[in-house]
This record gives structure tokens, sequence and C-alpha cells, in this order.
């Protein structure tokens, strides 16, 4: 049966271009109007500003007779769970790899991924035109990555295009002065080298979804691919969940995809991505098939979370000031609802205030705490923290692949820094001027790495890791922040003066006006011991007036912090206080002598 369909997922490491080439491809197949905006597959508003892609997106265009299906998939690794899931939906992929960097941890991660599935890999060399590309040795190192994840003779047959998605430019000869305002070159190259959908258009209707959405008035919506069969609208169906008991219900509504819009269709064929809706509750890798002829497919991987920490009531003395949802209950009725959409996602009661929210690594969970403070939500939420398993008797935490590339001079002080952490050197090759470190690393000892690593490197260092592993656990000090910080002791606005006296002692976070309260980490100490100090003190007014004691006092800039640095910098006897105009660091015990108490308790 010669289906003119497909399927296909673009999968590339973090910022190598994957979202501006579907643009192109939306833009050049005439789907996409010129006034439509660009990185438009990126709509929701973190996405924008951040620059990358959080959650898989559907979209599809139409172009010579035939209809392509394209999933654009996340690049970080936090995300990762999606792209395996995607790999089911689809018979192809275009992996696109940047013509100067080349092949980079997440390259690995999701091209193993789509070679373990068995899809058809078509090459995409994108920045084609950054003065520094290097096409013909980047296409050599993919080579190497696919004989190194044990591709097939078939898949090492790989077709490669040159482009640059930014200019709108691709062609077939590696030589950047050949290239053409057009993007046919994928478009044909898709066409001619992906097969159609491997399914069957007679027999019981069979469905898989692969992703979820949720929509407050049709609740859960499952998207995945048609495997077998036809499905039209208000037709009762079985749905054989994950249990194996069966449930029918009626289809409510199904979506299929053209361009940037969810249309509403009222007939589903094999080999079409569509979106199902009837079913409030449906799961990930459930599998919805005619009455009468439930047949289950394979049951889909779902990625087991690797981090959790606490999300909280905000129980500071600014509580209330800026937001308008602080109960516990509006909390977890929001926490719920992104469990509806993120199958990564796991929340669990800790107690009457707080819960206990797992996911798949801090940029998953701070993308969450974003998206609640910009709703208007308050909470606090504590450092974030692995989670351990027993294996075999053993306690095992999760390990990372980790890939630097550093200038030189910098090498020594890495290397330092990652063997404080426990991290284990697996190789390192030198580029001309720079360095690049494998490393495997304890994901504990990456807790407030990011930042170190800037400073260290002073913004030249690029850091990349991916999940590799459980391993038995090392040492305990890994991943506790070493430099002790400075807590108010008074409520009250912070005065020039007071933060004058105070600043030889560290580096501060606030600015004098700043409204403070007792508890609050208003910066970090030079030594190891916390210090409680009063950053409200005024300076005592008398007549006497001596020459040169009353110049103005000149403080040095504070450091400000943004909320991944936040999440990052504290320790496990602190919270990060998140509210809609403000992110403080605080104390979990407020009170100055009550904290001075468990720390002595804790010492013994």
């Amino acid at each position: 049966m010669n289906m003119k369909i497909r399927n296909i997922a673009i999968i590339a490491h973090v910022d190598h271009g994957k979202t501006t080439l579907v643009d192109q491809l939306l833009k050049m197949s005439g789907t996409f109007r010129e006034n439509e905006e660009a990185a438009s597959m990126d709509s929701n508003a973190i996405e924008q500003e951040r620059g990358i892609t959080i959650l898989a997106k559907t979209t599809a265009i139409n172009y010579k007779g035939y209809r392509i299906n394209i999933l654009d998939t996340p690049g970080h690794a936090d995300f990762g769970g999606e792209v395996e899931r995607i790999m089911n939906m689809v018979d192809g992929v275009l992996l696109v790899v940047d013509a100067y960097e080349g092949t980079m941890p997440q390259t690995r991660f999701v091209l193993k991924k789509a070679l373990e599935a068995g899809v058809t890999p078509i090459v995409v060399v994108n920045k084609i035109d950054k003065p520094t590309a290097r096409p013909l040795e980047v296409v050599d190192e993919v080579l190497d990555l696919f004989i190194e994840l044990g591709a097939d003779l078939d898949q090492l047959e790989f077709p490669v295009v040159y482009a640059s998605a930014l200019a709108g430019t691709s062609s077939l000869d590696p030589d950047p002065a050949k290239q053409e305002p057009t993007m046919d070159p994928i478009l044909d190259a898709i066409i001619e080298h992906i097969p159609e959908p491997d399914v069957n258009i007679e027999g019981g209707f069979q469905f898989q979804p692969a992703l979820l959405d949720y929509n407050d008035f049709v609740g859960r919506i499952g998207i995945g691919r048609v495997k077998r069969g036809i499905a039209k609208v208000n037709e009762v169906v079985s749905c054989v969940r994950l249990d194996g008991s069966v449930k029918q219900f009626r289809i409510q509504k199904m979506f299929g995809y053209l361009g940037l819009k969810r249309i509403e269709i009222t007939e589903a064929k094999a080999g079409d991505i569509v979106a199902i809706a009837g079913l409030p509750d449906i799961e990930v890798g459930e599998t919805i098939c005619t009455v009468g002829k439930e047949e289950a497919l394979p049951l889909l991987r779902i990625d087991e979370p690797t981090l959790q920490m606490t999300f909280g009531v905000n129980t500071s003395p600014f509580c209330g000031r800026d937001g308008k949802l602080l109960t516990a209950r509006k909390i977890e009725e929001r926490l719920m609802k992104e469990t509806e959409r993120d199958v990564s996602l796991k929340v669990a009661p800790n107690d009457s205030e707080s819960f206990i929210v797992s996911g798949r690594g801090e940029l998953h969970l701070s993308i969450l705490i974003e998206n609640m403070r910009r709703e208007g939500y308050e909470l606090q939420v504590s450092k974030p923290e692995v989670i351990k398993k027993e294996i075999d008797g053993v306690l095992c935490e999760p390990y990372e692949d980790v890939q630097i590339d550093v200038p030189e001079e910098y090498v020594g002080s890495v290397i330092e820094a990652l063997g404080n952490r426990e991290g284990i050197m697996e190789n390192m090759h030198h580029h001309g001027e720079q360095v690049r470190l494998a490393y495997t690393v304890p994901s504990r000892g990456l807790i407030g790495f990011t930042t170190e690593f800037m400073t260290m490197t002073k913004g030249y260092g690029m850091l990349n890791h991916t999940y590799k592993e459980y391993r038995k656990m090392a040492g305990s000090g890994v991943g506790e922040r070493k430099l002790g910080v400075m807590v108010s002791m008074e409520n009250g606005k912070a005065t020039a003066y007071a933060l004058g006296q105070l600043e030889d002692r560290g580096i501060m976070f606030i600015e004098p006006g700043d409204e403070v309260y007792e508890g609050m980490i208003v910066g970090e100490h030079t030594h190891d011991n916390d210090l409680a100090v009063n950053v409200v003190k005024g300076k005592k007014l008398t007549n006497t007036r001596a020459s040169g004691s009353d110049h103005t006092v000149v403080l040095k800039r504070p450091r400000k912090m943004s909320l991944e640095v936040c999440l990052e910098y504290i320790n496990s006897d602190e919270l990060v206080e998140v509210t809609p105009n403000h992110f403080r660091l605080r104390k979990k015990i407020l009170n100055t002598d009550e904290r001075k108490k468990a720390d002595a308790k804790k010492a013994k």
C-alpha cells in the first residue's frame, strides 16, 4: 500500500539548531506565512527567553503531495524520556549537528535512542556558514559515533545535507559557497530515504500514546501514531490499561497537525500522528483498540526521576506580599495538574504543608518553579537531592557522563574541582588551544557545579552532562557548599552603613533599602562557618564632626542570584523562598538562638 506519509523526529544536542530548522522547513514549504514569527515551535515564554525546547512539539507540512509529520524534540538530558518515546512514533530522524562543535554528549544520547529503535537516519550538518565550520571532519566524527554505537550497515549509509537553518540555505555539497536559498535538499532526502510507515490499514484500530497534553475541557489528550486500522470521532473504543484491565470510552475529539495549528479531524488512519481525547486519565504506553479486538502493544519505558526536592507553603515573615496563591491546597492542585501533562514528574505528600516533587534534573524542576512563580504562586523549595536506590544490597546513586570544553589555561582548576567532587576522568583531547575532558561524575557532585565552573573558566568553558547509570554511593561530602553564609539577625531595611562594615567579611546578596528578616541569608561568608549579622544597624548620630569620617559609603555591587543559581547554592539546612517578584535565600530555622542550638546538637 503506497502511503504518502513520512513521520520523522528532529534530534540534536542543545542549541545545534533543531527548532530553527523546523521553522525554515515550515516557511519554505509554504505552510508558514512570512509574518509569523521565528522560533514559533517554541511557544512557551520560557522556551523563547532561554532559546531551548522543553516539550516535544508536533507539526506537519505538505510537500510534493506528501504529508511530512515532524516532531521537534528537546535537546536537554532532563527531557530525554520524551526523545525515547518519540522514536516509537517515527520511521526516521534528522540528526542535526553543528558544523563547528561536532558531536556532543546529547548527540550521542539522542542518536543512541534512535539507533536502538531502528529508525532511518539523515544527517544535517547545520551552521555551515560559520567561519570556523569544519563540515568534513564533523561528518567523520558522526560516522565514528555511529560505529561506536553499533549501527548496522544500512544505518551507516546515511545521506548528508549541509545547511544553515538561520540563513535558510542548504545543499548536498560541503562547500559553503554552494549553498542555495532553499530547504528542498532536506525535504527531498526525507521523501527519498525515510520509509513510509510500516502499518496496516486493515484490521482493528490500534493506537498508543507516547506523549500527553492536557486541556481543561477534555482532560488528558494522548498523542501518538495510529499503528493499525481507522477510528472515527464518537466511536466507542477500548483502552488496555497498564495493569492489563480494559476500559471502554467514547472518542470525544481527535486532532491532527498542519503547520503550527492543531486541527480537529473526524477520522484517523494507520500511519497518522494524531491526538485523541475522551479518556481523562489516559497514560503513556496504554493501547487504544477497537472493541472486541483488544491487543496491547509493548509497553513504553518511562525514565525514572533521578532528583527530588520539597515544595512547601511559604512560611517566611514576608508571605503573601507578592503572590495570590499561597495555600497547600492551591500548590497541590497546580503540581497535580503538571503531572497530567508531564509523565516524568512524580508528586508525593511530605506533610500537611509540603510535597516531595521528583524529576529528571535541576532544569526540569526549576522550569516548573519558574512557571508557578509567573502564575502568582508563592512557595519555598529545598535543595535538590539525588534519589538513591538499593541495588543488590548496595546503596547506589545516579552518575552522569560529563563533557567539558575549556581553554588550556583553565584545565588544572577544572580537574582539581571535579576531583573534589569524586569525578573520574575517562579521557582528555587537545584541539589546538582548547581541551576536551570526558568525566563520569556522581549527579550529586554536579549540583552547584555550573556556577563555580563558569566563574573558574571566566565564562569560556562549556559544560554538558547526561545521565549514565546508577553506581555505588560516592563520599559523603560531595555536593555541599564549602563556604558559610551571613544570616540576618534582625528584621527591617538594610542600611548602607551596616553593609559597608560587613563588606570585608564576604560578598553581599542585598543592597541598601532591601527588606530583610531574621534568618534570611544576606551574603556569603569568606570562611566555612555561618555568621549572624545585623544589616539594619544605623549610624549613631552625634553633633561631633571629624574631618574625613563622613565621606559617602561606596559599596561593591551585590551578587545577583537567578533561580537556578539559588537552587544550586543552598545547603540542606536552607531553603529558597520563591515569589512572583523575589527569590530569597533563608535558613530552615529562622530564629538565631534556636538555629545555634540545632547546629550545636548536630556538631555532637
